[in-house]
């Protein structure tokens, strides 16, 4: 018995030892390496700190550009994107302030966007390395794709089905609007095999094309899957456009209607039920499990907060997800995508494709959605008004909007916010939907 205590006894000294030498030497490395690092500080004179000073200012980064000098991810810069493209990053930067102040375009987006932007040019500063301001937050919810998640749950939330379960069937002119996102699939896939002027793999065309459904939080979630080295360009593409619906919508809509068409009054549809708005996005949720399970992460985000909106008995969780939560997360999500517009990632050649690619992908869209209701008002028993197939894009509500203030001007009194909601809806589920089908094909 005392043999064996005393057998015990040595094997755990032994082991005790061996940790506490063990410890010992990996501190003793430490506090070696520590000393390696820290150097000496040498006494300057005032001539010399002057100098250490205007070296280590902005001016003379972007003045004087070096050989060697990397960005927030440890890769070299060239003496352009130190100097002059910083100025011109500047110069893009304040002007999409303009347009969020100025103009109102989507300033909830552009400016928190602009102004993540702003800062990942600042020299020196490496605010977008993993250790920094805009790479904490970039790691933290968009290179998982989170943030666009929370966003999607948000707009759930603060989203009506009332108007596309009443008319069902302007979900086809959601679904036309789609087009856009295909079309430009093949454009960018084109583009990079015939021209040669810019280089786009199959994924990077799948994540630009998203651009045509303008919606921004389903562009970046794709980017990141499937193009995150292009996330900036496509993210501030997509947004700008949403921004741009005013701009870029009416001429078309315009074009591709007469004086008749446009003033098509739509009869007034019929009120949902309550049920029928609570199973909705229960049976979208099940048939996206059943049938596109990448679409999963998107329209189940959706239907939870648009869920929790129509159930009545989680009123509080309901208005956080349309207030503080997707507030919060915008902010978030306008400087994470920021960080990438600085000047060694944005400009580069594939950046003028895509924002040339991401207009065009815009424009079919609501090109195919204004066609599509031109066709159904030839074979609908109701007359339907072509302008609202405009609205088959997913920038809610801005594209309803637009719809509504363009029947309105060619016949005042003409109200179609409503009507144009539901294939605006529809978008967003025709979006979702592309983006599953995307990463099903690339992914």
């Amino acid at each position: 018995m005392k043999m064996k205590s005393f057998l015990l006894a040595a094997i755990f000294i032994f082991f005790a030892n061996t940790a506490m030498l063990s410890a010992s030497s990996v501190h003793e490395s430490a506090t070696d390496a520590q000393q390696q690092q820290a150097k000496p500080y040498e006494p300057k004179s005032i001539a010399q700190l002057s100098a250490t000073f205007l070296e280590r200012t902005g001016i003379y980064a972007m003045l004087f550009p070096q050989e060697g000098v990397t960005n927030g991810h440890g890769e070299e810069m060239t003496l352009f994107e130190q100097s002059t493209g910083r100025v011109i990053m500047f110069a893009i930067i304040f002007l999409l302030f303009y347009l969020a102040i100025a103009k109102g375009f989507e300033p909830l987006l552009l400016l928190p966007i602009a102004f993540g932007g702003l800062l990942a040019n600042i020299p020196i500063a490496n605010m977008t390395s993993d250790h920094g301001m805009l790479g904490i937050i970039y790691n933290m919810g968009i290179a998982n794709e989170f943030f666009p998640l929370l966003i999607f749950m948000g707009v759930g939330a603060m989203t009506d089905f009332g108007p596309l379960l009443s008319n069902p069937k302007t979900a086809l002119l959601g679904g036309a609007a789609q087009f856009g996102i295909f079309g430009s699939l093949i454009g960018a896939a084109a583009l990079s095999q015939y021209t040669g002027i810019v280089d786009f793999s199959l994924q990077q065309a799948g994540a630009i094309s998203i651009i045509g459904g303008a919606d921004g939080p389903t562009s970046i979630f794709i980017a990141s899957k499937l193009a995150p080295e292009l996330l900036g360009a496509i993210a501030v593409a997509a947004y700008s456009y949403m921004a741009l619906v005013p701009v870029i919508q009416p001429p078309i809509m315009r074009a591709l209607t007469s004086k008749e068409e446009r003033c098509i009054v739509m009869p007034k549809t019929r009120e949902v039920k309550r049920l029928e708005k609570l199973i909705f996005p229960l049976i979208v949720v099940m048939m996206i499990a059943l049938v596109l399970p990448d679409a999963a992460p998107l329209m189940g985000a959706f239907a939870l907060g648009n869920f929790a909106k129509e159930s009545g008995v989680v009123d509080r969780l309901s208005n956080e997800m349309q207030n503080s939560l997707i507030n919060i997360v915008t902010i978030f999500l306008g400087l994470g995508v920021g960080s990438k517009l600085a000047s060694d990632s944005f400009l580069v050649a594939e950046t003028l494709g895509i924002m040339v690619i991401g207009l065009l992908a815009f424009a079919a869209g609501t090109a195919a959605g204004v066609i599509m209701g031109k066709i159904m008002n030839k074979f609908s028993k109701e007359p339907i008004n072509p302008l609202i197939g405009a609205a088959g894009v997913s920038a809610v509500p801005m594209a309803a909007r637009v719809v509504s203030k363009v029947g309105a001007e060619e016949k005042p009194g003409n109200i179609l916010l409503m009507h144009a909601m539901g294939p605006n809806v529809a978008g967003v589920i025709g979006s979702a939907v592309a983006a599953g089908v995307l990463l099903s094909i690339f992914n």
